[in-house]
């Protein structure tokens, strides 16, 4: 189990979960890790299906999958470490950091607007070619904020997600910090939360055992009826790291998620700060992800409050080529769900539903 704590679901809510996984997940395809955390001990570890169709290499709790936009959060305690060091300031006008920026419109977004998806900055890199997509870097992504000079509203109004700006945080830690922003996140985010086998994407040292996302197509030129490789290389922008560039496993996952129970990456007052509402998503007319009822971003997190009888959820999706991951935390339970997939053909929130009706009965 890798150092993990783990005792097992009640033997009935274990087969429960059983009967609901095998069959999104069957054998000899690609499959999930499972992973539910209740206080400080795990009472479900499951894994199902091919981490590599071509190798044939089980998916287990320690294979690492692509977070996708999951990452985020991650790039969100970065910045609020900066804050808490007094370096920065959530306030702080984008124009501060990125001077080269030509339009005034970056003295009136603020940090806090880039952190919640409510600054107004549109996406606008539709002109780049779809070979740039797949291959581009930061430097590419947000290549055109420099001559950005018009918004969708007015900061922190309303709520787009847009993946551009998580990555001009990532530039923002590298400038204040004077660090590389995959050495900062590494030195003082990984390794302070024990997380020795979590890396972001790196296209030149790609590790072996980490899950390939897949999709599933009725035609191909390659054959009819088949399961292809879905992700760098095939889909776009697995390059970008502050947006969506970790990989990780479910058990070192859990790491983060005591880590930040325990408070060694970021204080209870700053944590509270990011999981706390700072822009409704649900009925946006700007953004459809995540757009559901009851629902709000923060810095870093979705937070859907309790409703129906359902739980207080702070959670993040994450989806990218065949990748589709859920982290969610309860609060209230004291608990956290994983589901790291890599096949997308399977109903999240629906899954998420049935899961907590068995582990929360």
């Amino acid at each position: 189990m890798s150092a993990l704590v783990a005792i097992s679901c009640a033997p009935s809510a274990e087969r429960q979960m059983d009967r609901l996984l095998t069959p999104l997940f069957p054998a000899g395809e690609p499959g999930a890790a499972v992973l539910v955390l209740k206080g400080d001990q795990v009472i479900f570890d499951k894994a199902y299906g091919l981490a590599n169709l071509e190798s044939g290499t089980a998916i287990d709790g320690n294979t690492p999958f692509n977070l996708a936009s999951v990452s985020k959060q991650f790039t969100a305690v970065a910045v609020l470490q900066l804050v808490e060091e007094g370096k920065i300031s959530l306030e702080d006008p984008v124009s501060k950091y990125f001077p080269e920026f030509e339009s005034d419109i970056w003295k009136e977004i603020r940090l806090k607007h880039l952190l919640s998806h409510s600054s107004g900055v549109p996406d606008e890199r539709g002109y780049l070619t779809r070979e740039q997509k797949i291959e581009g870097d930061e430097a590419l992504a947000t290549e055109y904020l420099k001559t950005l000079d018009h918004r969708n509203f007015a900061p922190g109004t309303s709520y787009e997600y847009i993946n551009p700006t998580y990555v001009l945080l990532g530039q923002l830690v590298e400038r204040v910090s004077g660090q590389a922003f995959t050495e900062y996140v590494q030195e003082h985010v990984f390794t302070l939360a024990g997380m020795d086998h979590t890396v972001y994407f790196d296209r030149d040292a790609q590790d072996p055992q980490a899950a390939h996302g897949y999709e599933y197509a009725d035609e191909r030129p390659q054959g009819p009826h088949d399961w292809y490789e879905f992700d760098f290389g095939e889909e776009t922008f697995f390059a970008t790291r502050p947006d969506g560039g970790i990989y990780t496993s479910t058990h070192d996952f859990v790491k983060w998620e005591k880590a930040l129970r325990q408070g060694s990456v970021l204080s209870e007052e700053l944590l509270k700060e990011a999981m706390t509402p700072h822009v409704q998503v649900t009925d946006s007319p700007w953004s459809l992800y995540q757009n559901r009822p009851h629902t709000w971003y923060g810095y870093g997190w979705f937070i859907e409050s309790a409703h129906d009888g359902g739980p207080l959820r702070i959670y993040h999706t994450g989806d990218n080529g065949g990748f589709k991951i859920l982290a969610v935390r309860y609060p209230e339970q004291n608990a956290l769900l994983l589901i790291f997939a890599n096949r997308a053909d399977w109903d999240r929130y629906q899954v998420m539903k049935d899961i907590e009706s068995i582990i929360f009965q």
